[in-house]
């Protein structure tokens, strides 16, 4: 594909994730459709609409359009493209399925801040007021492409022999200093799944700051802990890994942890799924990783951002509420539970733990830790540390 193709394909996908489509499921479609399209041109399509996602309310507006609506696509590619000093009428050409020729976007003039920070205009203010000066950094660290992390597998390698092996097999990479587990990694990232060191369950992909989330998780080595809202089961891999006697894992949608089974026999680890934790409760230790914004990662998953809405957040939050009661019925006087968010917005992290403890007198807080995606760094995330005390 020529690079205006490319961009053209990009278009075409953008304007069906504008028109309601979910940016995965639209490229997943696209990919399946475009047999000629090379490992190279997927990625480079990819590239692009994540890019103009990240971008999308400044990018529009260089590109002339004031509000995100269906059918601008042509106009955020342009405009991204505009803001990145490429040469629109290279691309904009119809030449070799290429986008037709453009013309020039009206200027809009000073963009607001919001659209300045590629921000909603109901969260910019919440924003503010939770990071306070560090609010503006934040927005436009998201705007940026995020780096790719691997947690070395302990229970199998040490990190530097991780990193050795990963030099065989060419991968560039470096220690990261989030987590003692963490790798960074320097290069490109293409064709991982493909390394022997990944078949041989020596690492896997899991972002740095969600690693030092699982390191400030109690582990002991007799202790029965319950990941109550597993997923895909990365830290209940990352706990397995570290050696308490039995990790358990749950998720009210069982299909989402399909493929743990594979993931926990390549890693050589042990995790009992089960589908009824009440029955094999109490848990010495309970991970409530509830659904949430997904904010801190907006990097990864951009369009999420502007699925966002203030009804969902508090949807959300009474959701967070509920599981977070749940977990601490699971566990044991004495016992302790992790509540953790990808999310930087207090209403779905210190709020959330200030309102267990008003409903629950037997509950304390042991520790709170945040950390915010900035400097091309790892993901915001946040753990709340809780004691049940009787």
């Amino acid at each position: 594909m020529t690079p205006g193709a490319r961009v053209q394909a990009a278009i075409e996908i953008l304007d069906r994730i504008l028109d309601g489509g979910a940016a995965e499921r639209e490229l997943t479609v696209w990919a399946r459709g475009s047999r000629y399209a090379g490992s190279k041109d997927r990625a480079a399509v990819r590239d692009h609409v994540f890019d103009a996602l990240r971008t999308l309310r400044s990018s529009a507006w260089i590109g002339g359009e004031a509000e995100i609506a269906p059918g601008i696509a042509r106009s955020i590619m342009a405009g991204r493209l505009i803001g990145e000093d490429v040469d629109v009428k290279s691309i904009f050409n119809g030449q070799g399925h290429a986008p037709e020729p453009i013309s020039p976007p009206v200027d809009l003039g000073p963009a607001p801040d919001a659209v300045r920070l590629d921000m909603p205009d109901w969260l910019l203010p919440i924003l503010r007021a939770d990071l306070g000066s560090a609010a503006e950094h934040v927005a436009l660290a998201l705007r940026t492409r995020a780096p790719v992390f691997l947690r070395a597998n302990i229970a199998r390698i040490t990190r530097q022999d991780l990193l050795a092996k990963l030099s065989e097999e060419g991968v560039a990479a470096e220690p990261d200093a989030a987590s003692p587990t963490a790798i960074r990694l320097t290069g490109t990232p293409r064709g991982l799944t493909a390394l022997p060191s990944f078949r041989d369950g020596l690492w896997e992909l899991q972002d740095a700051g969600s690693q030092a989330l699982v390191d400030r998780i109690p582990a002991s080595p007799d202790a029965r802990i319950l990941d109550l809202c597993a997923g895909g089961g990365g830290k209940a891999l990352a706990l397995a890994a570290r050696g308490p006697e039995q990790v358990f894992a749950h998720d009210a949608h069982p299909a989402r942890m399909r493929d743990l089974p594979a993931r926990t026999a390549r890693a050589g680890a042990r995790i009992s799924q089960i589908t009824a934790p009440e029955g094999a409760a109490p848990f010495d230790g309970v991970v409530a990783d509830v659904p949430c914004s997904g904010s801190g990662s907006w990097r990864r998953a951009p369009d999420a951002k502007w699925r966002l809405t203030e009804a969902r957040l508090t949807e959300l939050t009474q959701t967070q509420d509920a599981i977070l009661d749940r977990a601490i019925a699971l566990t044991r006087p004495g016992g302790w539970i992790a509540y953790m968010t990808c999310s930087i917005l207090a209403r779905e992290n210190a709020d959330r733990a200030a309102a267990a403890l008003s409903r629950h007198r037997n509950v304390a807080i042991r520790d709170q830790w945040s950390s915010l995606p900035v400097d091309g760094g790892h993901d915001g995330f946040h753990v709340c540390l809780l004691k049940r005390e009787s």
